[in-house]
């Protein structure tokens, strides 16, 4: 798996030994970015989806641990690369994933990536295992990915899934609603066995929850919290189907 990562290192010599041991030793790691500071690293933080940062520990106006601090929920795996072995209890709790001592051996460069990459796989299996069975293997729950890891909710708290592009909101019956980096298809397809149904290209709903349906060529239904949605002719018999 590709492993979207960021350098982070004030010496801009480290940076390219680091950059070029990467390229040529760890192919599945793609360098997105660099930061010479604190302040470019957390920007490059805020503005992109990362697997890995490589850190420095020492570094102008503020270290490692100082940026950590400033990013808050970190949702990466970290690789500390320092010529003090004395931040090393220091990197451990700061839940650091490997620890790189300069100069960079090629050897522990590769060992700190294949480890890092066996923990996003196992992260990964984990939650594609609890979210292909759904409704299945977990009677009436499934889960929604999150960065942090994933949320299980009711299916049956679910009134409707909209589209939106490449994501999902999906409304509860709390009042709630959850954006989901999932497309509707994949939701349509992890409902599969429940009682919902495809009634639109952008929606897919619990028919459990549909109180009215008004004719037309392809109709409308109205959910039990009042809201009111088209189907589409061509999802139109479908949709009939769950109430003869």
């Amino acid at each position: 798996m590709k492993l979207r990562s960021i350098i982070v290192e004030d010496e801009e010599t480290s940076r390219d030994i680091l950059n070029n041991y990467l390229k040529k030793y760890c192919p599945n790691v793609e360098v997105v970015g660099e930061a010479s500071n604190v302040d470019e690293a957390l920007i490059l933080i805020r503005n992109n989806e990362l697997d890995l940062v490589f850190l420095d520990v020492e570094m102008p106006y503020g270290n490692a641990f100082d940026l950590l601090d400033k990013v808050g929920d970190v949702n990466f795996e970290t690789v500390f690369v320092t010529a003090y072995n004395h931040y090393a209890v220091e990197a451990l709790n700061a839940h650091a994933s490997y620890y790189l001592m300069k100069p960079i051996s090629i050897d522990e460069l590769i060992k700190a990536v294949d480890y890092v990459s066996e923990i996003r796989m196992k992260e990964d299996a984990l939650q594609n295992q609890v979210l292909v069975p759904k409704t299945n293997g977990v009677n009436g729950k499934i889960t929604i990915p999150q960065q942090n890891g994933f949320e299980i909710i009711n299916t049956a708290d679910i009134l409707y899934c909209k589209a939106d592009d490449n994501y999902t909101e999906i409304y509860l019956n709390t009042n709630k609603k959850k954006l989901v980096s999932k497309t509707l298809k994949y939701f349509e397809e992890a409902l599969n066995d429940s009682s919902f149904a495809r009634v639109h290209k952008s929606y897919l709903v619990n028919v459990n929850e549909v109180v009215k349906y008004f004719k037309g060529k392809g109709g409308s239904l109205l959910l039990s919290n009042g809201k009111q949605i088209m189907v589409s002719a061509s999802k139109k018999s479908n949709f009939l189907s769950y109430f003869k």
